[in-house]
């Protein structure tokens, strides 16, 4: 439950999870949130805003018991002039990234609330379990993953009931 940042904190560096789960979300002046990603172990965060050299516009929340490692800006624009290989695989990272949000907009603008969550599920199960008979832990609680896929709660418990009795 710790708070990492808040919308409108200093970027100062990016984030490495070296365990643990940290959910990036925005919080609307009505008090509601929107999480915008759910990070796990060996993702890192924060590094188009410290390119930018602008305040987070998201805050960053830690759902488990968690550790991070932070790179401070200066560290790593030292290394990036060292090292070009370091700095492909940075814009790799931020590319791929930036590639997952276009695929969210995707699903949001074109995909029913079930295909949602079907394809979220899909993702969660290991490719050698696909075709048998399974259960799926969520990795988080629901209110996280509904917001994430941009449904309520409600509905998405809706979804999954209905998912169950279809087997």
């Amino acid at each position: 439950g710790d708070i990492l940042f808040h919308k409108g904190d200093p970027c100062n560096g990016f984030h490495l999870l070296v365990y643990g789960q940290i959910k990036l979300a925005f919080t609307s002046q009505q008090g509601n949130e929107k999480v915008v990603e759910i990070l796990t172990q060996g993702q890192s965060f924060g590094e188009a805003i410290m390119f930018m050299e602008k305040p987070y516009i998201v805050f960053a929340q830690a759902l488990t018991d968690s550790l991070l490692l932070h790179i401070s800006k200066t560290v790593i624009f030292d290394e990036l002039e060292r090292d070009p290989t370091l700095c492909r695989k940075m814009i790799a990272g931020m590319a791929m990234r930036l590639h997952q949000l276009m695929t969210d907009v995707e699903s949001y603008s074109l995909h029913s609330g079930k295909q949602r969550i079907v394809g979220y599920l899909i993702r969660e199960v290991p490719t050698t379990e696909h075709g048998k008979n399974l259960t799926v832990t969520l990795p988080t609680n629901k209110g996280i993953i509904a917001s994430r896929l941009n449904l309520t709660q409600e509905h998405f418990s809706r979804i999954l009931h209905e998912l169950t009795e279809l087997g």
